[in-house]
């Protein structure tokens, strides 16, 4: 017999990149008295990892949960970037509904029609939030026209349609349900949670199963499973079957050892769970995304979509280079293959494979940035290793032929940068597909194109927009191989022997191009320094000093104007490296070298090609 479990909602808050999710579930555990009066909150407090925090993404989804009127809410706040969608599919399978933020000023984003398509392929209800309100530019009327449209665009059927809208600004700490009434605190929100957000069902005499939907990871008790009981109650010391909808060979008896539930930041230990709780479960080693746990004598696992592949590799390479092992903590095959393998535990789009080589392995992932956010994080803990160039991941379709990913890049720009935009997103293999007038003077641009032919463009588009433009890209199937790209115009500038950079060195160099370092730096011969304007590679002496004679005085040195180096960040010098160059990686400095070191071979192998 199917019940509803009345006193618990079970919600995830869905929406794109800055459209303030995180900031909406900070105002909701606030005003939920999760926090005691005098207690210290960081902002954004769901955003709990360094990198997180600093760049202002949500790169894993949260759980987190209040009581109002008591009634349990659970809230799941999601990444908004499209390299994270994997996480968001996944989180919907544990609620009954979804929260959809949208700007009150940049209105429908991509990013919002792929979440919102997935929420409503599972025929979950929407409350549709309108955040920043308070944005002088603010045009609600307009953006819920929007949503509507979207909606219909989806296809959704006629009781999505029918959903309310709530006009909030999460940093001001109000919501409304009347667009032009600004209101005093959160509570229409948290009532319009419990009157449309359906209660979670289940049948609480049946065998147990829960669907486990994410996987924490801690260093005492080894990985955490997260999910939702949706039959039958699970009890600590419980013995259960382990299955998997996909690989139907997976049968194992496990034991729940602890059993969680959320409360506010908190997991709380507990005895059992019944219907519709979200838990966490530990004690099992080698659980899974997509592992049901059931009772033994009734086992049925959950169906469940599969995880989308990678799309994107490098290489991550043992540091070879005549600096290694002088800056980093950790240095050997044996610590990189560890560190990289302990990533599994809780990244799931993520692959490593070994390779030929000992020393090298294929890292695969779902875009630039997933990547770049995994080797900033062991940068930081005392890692030192070397990366190669991200290429794509190409398939064969049924007669053989190539096939490669394929992205829909939505660009907006101000007027003036649309030629410049279409003109070298063209070059790099893109097709037009549609373009619009938006509001205030902006030009929005669709396009279908490869996706290496985004590789290294964002800094470029950067540049080309005078910071103005905003670039979003959605995954799009694979398509058929679109020809060869040349990702870079320019050649290098290669340090010719090794020593410390010197300002009469550089001087003479600058004229050559752009220099990356500036006098003092340690160089080695091979290390690109800057960047010509020429096509080819360009070799300097950067070391090179000041012959002295009665003639020539040391202190006429000092007239020497150096232009500042263009200090790249770890995003700017992925993207500037070309297929023959790797990025040397250290806690303390990111330098960019030739694979082949010694000029005469590296020639050799040049002409070869």
């Amino acid at each position: 017999m199917n019940q509803k479990r009345e006193d618990v909602r079970n919600v995830a808050i869905i929406a794109h990149v800055d459209h303030g999710k995180t900031t909406l579930v900070d105002e909701l555990l606030k005003q939920s008295g999760v926090f005691r009066e005098n207690q210290e909150v960081a902002e954004r407090v769901m955003d709990s990892n360094d990198i997180e925090r600093e760049r202002g993404i949500t790169i894993l989804s949260k759980n987190t949960a209040i009581t109002y009127k008591g009634t349990k809410i659970n809230i799941i706040d999601t990444p908004g970037h499209a390299d994270f969608g994997g996480e968001v599919e996944r989180v919907l399978k544990m609620v009954n509904g979804v929260i959809l933020v949208v700007d009150a000023f940049e209105g429908a984003m991509p990013q919002t029609k792929f979440v919102l398509r997935k929420a409503l392929e599972l025929s979950l209800p929407v409350i549709v939030c309108v955040n920043k309100i308070d944005r002088p530019e603010a045009r609600c009327a307009e953006v819920v026209d929007e949503v509507l449209e979207l909606f219909i665009d989806l296809e959704a059927d006629e009781s999505q349609l029918d959903c309310p809208f709530v006009f909030a600004s999460a940093r001001g700490g109000y919501a409304s349900l009347d667009m032009d009434k600004e209101g005093t605190d959160m509570i229409p929100l948290f009532d319009t949670i419990l009157d449309y957000i359906p209660a979670p069902e289940g049948d609480p005499d049946a065998g147990t199963q829960v669907l486990i939907s994410t996987i924490d990871y801690n260093e005492y008790v080894g990985r955490i499973g997260v999910g939702k009981v949706d039959n039958g109650s699970i009890k600590v010391n419980q013995d259960v079957v382990m299955v998997n909808h996909h690989e139907p060979d997976k049968m194992r008896k496990v034991k729940v050892s602890k059993l969680y539930e959320f409360d506010g930041l908190n997991k709380v230990e507990v005895k059992e769970a019944g219907i519709g709780s979200i838990v966490a479960i530990s004690g099992i080693s080698d659980i899974h995304i997509g592992d049901t746990l059931c009772s033994p004598d009734d086992v049925k696992p959950i169906p469940f979509q599969k995880i989308s592949e990678p799309t994107i590799a490098m290489h991550f390479v043992v540091n070879d280079s005549p600096l290694a092992g002088t800056e980093g903590k950790y240095v050997t095959s044996r610590h990189l293959r560890d560190r990289l393998f302990r990533e599994l535990n809780t990244d799931v789009s993520l692959r490593v494979e070994e390779t030929e080589n000992m020393d090298s392995f294929k890292v695969s992932g779902r875009g630039e940035l997933h990547l770049s956010v995994l080797i900033e994080n062991m940068r930081r803990e005392g890692y030192e290793f070397a990366v190669s160039k991200a290429e794509v991941l190409y398939k064969e379709d049924e007669n053989g032929k190539k096939t490669e990913p394929m992205e829909l890049a939505y660009v907006d720009v101000p007027d003036e940068f649309s030629g410049a935009v279409i003109q070298k997103l063209s070059a790099r293999k893109g097709e037009l597909l549609n373009m619009g007038t938006g509001s205030g003077g902006y030009t929005r641009l669709e396009f279908s194109i490869p996706s290496r032919g985004l590789i290294g463009y964002r800094g470029e588009f950067m540049t080309d927009t005078k910071g103005n433009g905003i670039l979003n890209t959605i995954f799009d199937g694979y398509g058929p191989y679109k020809g060869d790209l040349n990702y870079r115009a320019n050649g290098s500038l290669i340090a010719f022997e090794a020593g410390e950079a010197i300002t009469y060195g550089l001087f003479n160099a600058q004229e050559r191009g752009t220099l990356f370092i500036g006098p003092g730096e340690k160089v080695y011969s091979g290390m690109v320094v800057g960047e010509t304007g020429r096509a080819e590679d360009i070799e300097i002496n950067v070391c090179k000093t000041k012959h002295l004679t009665n003639t020539r005085t040391s202190s006429s040195d000092e007239a020497l104007k150096l232009v500042p180096p263009k200090v790249l960040s770890l995003e700017q010098a992925l993207d500037f490296i070309d297929t023959d160059e790797l990025l040397e990686v250290t806690p303390q400095s990111l330098r960019i070298r030739k694979k082949i070191l010694d000029p005469t071979l590296r020639k050799r192998a040049g002409f070869k090609k």
